[in-house]
């Protein structure tokens, strides 16, 4: 059966080819984007045309000719000109970031939680979008999208925050509480895409590398719960309804402490922020978290593990214990132990992960869902013809 692909999509493709290419190797040229993307070098030239102008790329110094031939011109994303909005609601408060393009943090601010209601955070969280919101607009930024990590289960398929038990929620239909709210609150109608805290947190890590992560990468975040982001072949890995990586209910001992989740010996009662809390050195949390993170590498073998959250800034010796742990198990076994670091972006992680998934959204429109979270996105005209040939616009 011969299939017609949709112009718009194939077009939405390429670009996003192009960009992924020029974040991971900054500097290319319109001839070597050719090249490693496969497309035709008109192809090319029209959409990092059509980039420039809508402020996803900028042109750098021309660079010197190779041999015979016309001098190249570098291209590199822009990080001055589009940003994205990320928020985290956290336990304890709320954290809102404008971050650019190329993961700089354009603007911040934190606020206790006024309220647990679904209802109260999302107004509170709406309000304080707006304010970022205004300050992006003051330095010329272009907002892109708006992104939401919630310290719970997200079932992105219904838009449905399933279990988040230090909040006290269960089956809390999120996506048009929010949307709602950011509309009153006065932000405009852009895209909106929510997910699970640890999973934007991951996101902040492998959106904005600095080439560790190649097409895997684990956050374990470490707060009052216990979380972990999973990023495999590319893609975060959410599970079913969204459970994947609640390792803070992973059993580490049969009929162990009772957990807020109602089961008993819980990763969190060993390491969650209620249990360092009743240690004399709370870095002894740090052996167990080594377990999970042996377990997890054993499992996912992913190019790296990072490690952040409240607990980790408050007592940062238990990262050196776990990796301490980590490495042990490793050498028992006679095999190198992956590569383990703390959080880049600190106790923003999870926020500005946030608004890295407006982005990863973006650059993924094979992957893209028609689901409640994109209930917002503007509509874009239909892309027009691209012509394959005249390849004497390259330069």
């Amino acid at each position: 059966m011969k299939t017609t692909g949709d112009q718009q999509l194939v077009k939405r493709i390429n670009r996003s080819v192009l960009l992924r290419l020029l974040r991971r190797q900054s500097g290319l040229s319109r001839a070597q984007l050719a090249q490693e993307s496969g497309l035709t070098k008109s192809t090319v030239s029209l959409l990092v045309r059509e980039l420039i102008d809508e402020g996803w790329m900028t042109e750098g110094d021309v660079a010197a000719a190779q041999g015979l031939g016309r001098p190249s011109t570098p291209l590199r994303l822009d990080g001055s000109r589009r940003g994205m909005i990320g928020v985290e609601v956290a336990v304890e408060a709320l954290r809102v970031v404008g971050v650019s393009l190329t993961g700089e943090v354009l603007c911040a601010q934190e606020e206790p939680l006024a309220g647990n209601a679904p209802e109260t955070v999302c107004r509170q969280a709406a309000g304080l979008v707006a304010q970022a919101w205004e300050q992006l607009t003051r330095q010329g930024v272009q907002l892109l999208g708006v992104g939401v990590g919630l310290p719970g289960a997200f079932d992105e398929a219904s838009g449905m925050l399933r279990f988040a038990p230090n909040l006290g929620w269960r089956n809390v239909d999120f996506v048009p509480l929010i949307t709602q709210a950011l509309g009153q609150a006065g932000v405009p109608p852009v895209a909106v895409h929510v997910q699970n805290e640890a999973d934007t947190a991951a996101l902040s890590e492998y959106e904005f590398s600095e080439g560790d992560a190649q097409d895997s990468l684990i956050f374990v975040t470490c707060g009052a719960g216990v979380g972990a982001g999973i990023v495999l072949n590319d893609r975060l890995f959410t599970g079913a309804q969204g459970m994947a990586g609640e390792i803070g209910h992973s059993i580490l001992q049969i009929d162990g402490l009772p957990c807020s989740c109602g089961r008993r010996g819980c990763a969190e009662t060993f390491f969650g922020a209620r249990a360092l809390s009743r240690l004399a050195d709370p870095t002894q949390g740090g052996q167990a978290l080594g377990v999970v993170l042996q377990n997890l590498w054993t499992t996912f073998n992913p190019s790296a593990l990072v490690v952040g959250g409240p607990s980790c800034e408050r007592h940062p010796g238990i990262l050196q214990v776990a990796q301490a742990t980590l490495q042990a198990y490793a050498s028992s076994a006679g095999v190198p132990a992956p590569l383990v670091r703390g959080a880049r972006y600190g106790l923003l992680a999870s926020a500005v992960g946030a608004a890295a998934l407006v982005l990863h959204h973006e650059l993924r429109p094979m992957h893209a869902r028609a689901t409640p979270g994109q209930s917002r996105a503007i509509e874009v005209p239909a892309a027009p013809d691209i012509p394959e040939t005249d390849s004497s616009l390259i330069a």
